[in-house]
């Protein structure tokens, strides 16, 4: 095996096979090699870094005009609180404009495309985020987490934490929820420090969710919760402008 990547041995290979349409989902596709392919309208979407396309590194470039698009971005990136404070209150503004944008079309947060959550249970998603990567990893929190919160598939965790998964709030629940745990987050990062940033995440000694968070400083932890906010938003305008395009036609 070369110390560059994986032999040729390790990785699967498809030969003059025809993937048109063909659909990856949370596939670990890291090293990865596409020789002679034809490529054409095709969608790339994940945690993407060192990806060589026709001899050009393009993920410097890629990120530089995601930053541009979305100067949020950069701030989330930064290590300085009132950055991160910031960054909090464009990300629920963000949500709060789109939100507005739901309620103008009733019947459209429970609506999905291509096997995506809808805009509700992305919402729910991040009920579980803020429970799990702020309350738990930043502050130490043992509570069980908000019963109506979506979480992850992965066993044993699927039903941990005091998760309901039969429950089925309307919209203006989750947007109560979202709005205090918004508020709770805004009033401490208007006292937290840079030291407090740095510092170990204070994860309680147990076997509950997110079971990586354990060595990380409570920016990273910080840093967790704004990134998932923000790309949560973006999967979710992403989706509303496929569904009204498709009522449109």
């Amino acid at each position: 095996m070369s110390g560059l990547g994986p032999s040729l041995r390790s990785m699967t290979r498809f030969a003059d096979e025809d993937l048109q349409g063909a659909e990856f989902r949370e596939c670990d596709l890291t090293g990865a090699r596409l020789i002679g392919v034809v490529m054409q309208d095709a969608v790339i979407d994940g945690l993407i870094t060192n990806l060589v396309v026709n001899g050009v590194e393009v993920t410097e470039y890629v990120e530089a005009e995601l930053d541009r698009r979305h100067p949020v971005r950069v701030l989330i990136r930064s290590e300085d609180p009132a950055d991160l404070r910031e960054a909090s209150r464009q990300l629920h503004a963000g949500w709060a404009a789109t939100i507005e944008r739901i309620r103008r079309t009733p019947g459209i947060e429970r609506r999905s495309v291509h096997d995506e959550w809808s805009a509700v249970q992305t919402m729910r998603h991040l009920v579980f985020v803020h429970d799990s990567w702020f309350r738990r990893c930043c502050l130490g929190s043992t509570q069980l987490f908000t019963p109506m919160g979506i979480g992850t598939t992965v066993e044993p965790y699927r039903g941990a934490h005091g998760l309901d998964p039969s429950l089925d709030p309307a919209l203006d629940e989750i947007v109560s929820v979202r709005a205090a745990q918004a508020a709770e987050l805004e009033a401490w990062l208007d006292g937290v420090t840079a030291g407090q940033l740095a510092a170990r995440a204070p994860v309680p000694d147990d076997d509950a969710w997110p079971p990586y968070a354990r060595g990380r400083s409570v920016r990273q932890c910080l840093g967790t919760v704004l990134n998932e906010t923000f790309e949560h938003h973006g999967f979710c305008v992403r989706d509303l402008d496929l569904i009204e395009a498709q009522d449109a036609e």
